[in-house]
């Protein structure tokens, strides 16, 4: 029998992989109960299983520009010390990266072998765990590039747009940011479908299908839960000043999945409904 073991199982993507593995020989390990970047431990967590999926991340995009030791140590280092515990165990990596390794400036979906660009500290940290990655266990790592990411298991952008629909007559949200909104259960689902499928090593990019701003996107979360639509403004980037720079477009490609026969994941309008049936878009 297959045995699992996930870090940052406590996270929303983390969440959701215990789900889609339900049944299954899982070792689930929050951020408290193991530290990736501790290579004793790795390396005595990781033996005796046969695939690692890694959903630990330093994730806090504007905090990493003045912090980016502390985002590298979890998104560049610790990747490091997985692929090398990975590899001593005869183990498969999955690694979940970023969408923010790209500048952001493409006008076409990226492509899974496009040259990474990050434009921020978040990004170059990303960058640099893919690289060590595919570094070090080249025929046995697949890295997941991640986008827009939404579910019932933590904060993320869907939720605050509707928390913030409680105490606003409007919410104003960006036309020109352009992406991929991205249900972590379909993620999950997408990890397991590639893992019993024994795809071949290399970059897949699992994100729903389609394109939308911000702006469509809430717009969309506001119908799916019978909120007017019409009380979503819209606006740029230039209304919200933050640290870090974000990427302008973020649309990333999917020949890969077909390259290995697995089913690209669903438009991103199916999945946010589906989201809606099954509870998830709650503030």
């Amino acid at each position: 029998m297959t045995r699992y073991l996930i870090t940052g199982a406590a996270g929303m993507l983390g969440q959701d992989l215990q789900q889609a593995l339900a049944g299954r020989d899982v070792t689930a390990l929050s951020r408290a109960d193991l530290d990736i970047t501790d290579q004793d431990a790795v390396a005595a967590a990781v033996a005796g299983h046969d695939v690692v999926v890694n959903a630990a991340a330093y994730t806090k995009v504007d905090d990493a520009e003045s912090h980016e030791d502390d985002a590298a140590a979890v998104n560049a280092r610790g990747p490091a010390v997985l692929a090398d515990a990975a590899v001593a165990a005869g183990a498969r990596l999955v690694h979940v990266s970023t969408d923010y390794v790209f500048d952001g400036n493409g006008t076409s979906p990226y492509r899974e072998d496009e040259p990474t660009d990050p434009i921020g500290a978040y990004g170059r940290t990303k960058a640099a765990g893919e690289a060590a990655v595919r570094r070090i266990a080249p025929d046995s790592s697949m890295v997941i590039r991640a986008a827009w990411l939404y579910g019932a298991g933590g904060p993320n952008f869907a939720k605050t747009m509707i928390r913030l629909a409680g105490s606003h007559e409007t919410v104003s949200v960006v036309t020109d940011q352009v992406g991929q909104p991205t249900w972590t259960g379909d993620l999950a689902r997408q990890i397991v479908a590639m893992l019993d499928a024994e795809v071949p090593a290399g970059i897949y990019h699992g994100t729903n299908g389609g394109q939308a701003s911000w702006y469509d996107f809430t717009r969309a979360i506001f119908t799916e839960v019978g909120l007017d639509p019409e009380r979503v403004r819209p606006t740029d980037s230039s209304a919200f000043v933050r640290p870090a720079p974000r990427p302008a477009y973020s649309v990333l490609g999917h020949d890969a999945w077909a390259r290995v026969g697995v089913p690209a994941m669903r438009d991103w309008r199916e999945a946010l409904h589906a989201a809606a049936e099954a509870g998830v878009l709650t503030a």
